[in-house]
């Protein structure tokens, strides 16, 4: 594969199971690391879950009314479910550049310029990671979470978006830890927009992400 080919595409309809997808995203890692596979970006949706990254602290599991699962990601406790839209980015950094902070923050910069094609004005907060805006009640909100692996090289999980889920299931934990700041939607921002409205906007914005990504060799 040439370092600079257009990773893979994918978009699944409906619930996707969250165990099924964390196996597929590792069985992909591994293939793009030994195999030289395509890279890969999967967007989905989950049924209602809180995964619990390496940073997790137990107290922060306020209700376990749904699932937990170990993710292995960075980070703390998060939730996702019906609404929200999941990307899994499965890059090969050492082909687009070994610099994990870089990524992280193209990631951020993706998801916000998508957001500005829906409406909304949402940017990056010193020393949290996500995706922050104000919500309708003027307060300082998170409506994407930022959450990422890096194996050999190889990126597993991404981000989330808050399209329209039903925000009350955030109640079950402390979103990432951060107890004094709400979590917000497009929804609840007044924002109508659909999964396929999102997904265009994100792919709009996909090769500008890509562009943040220096090459290697």
């Amino acid at each position: 594969m040439n370092a600079l080919s257009s990773p893979e595409w994918t978009v699944t309809e409906g619930l996707t199971d969250y165990g099924t997808a964390l196996a597929d995203m590792e069985d992909r890692a591994a293939a793009i690391r030994t195999d030289g596979a395509r890279e890969r970006v999967w967007l989905l949706e989950h049924p209602p879950l809180y995964t619990a990254g390496t940073s997790a602290d137990p107290a922060e599991l306020l209700d376990r009314r749904f699932p937990v699962y170990d993710a292995g990601r960075g980070g703390r406790y998060t939730y996702h479910g019906p609404g929200q839209r999941v990307g899994y980015v499965q890059l090969d950094l050492a082909r687009r550049g070994r610099d994990v902070r870089a990524f992280v923050a193209a990631l951020e910069g993706w998801v916000i310029d998508a957001l500005a094609d829906l409406g909304v004005e949402a940017r990056r907060a010193d020393g949290r990671i996500g995706i922050w805006t104000d919500d309708a009640q003027g307060r300082e909100a998170k409506i994407g979470a930022i959450g990422v692996r890096v194996r050999r090289w190889v990126t597993l999980h991404g981000f989330s978006l808050n399209v329209a889920p039903d925000l009350l299931h955030f109640g079950g934990i402390v979103p990432c830890g951060l107890a004094e700041f709400p979590v917000t939607s497009l929804a609840a921002l007044g924002k109508d927009a659909s999964f396929a409205a999102v997904d265009a906007a994100l792919s709009a914005h996909f090769s500008g992400f890509l562009d943040k990504l220096p090459a290697s060799d």
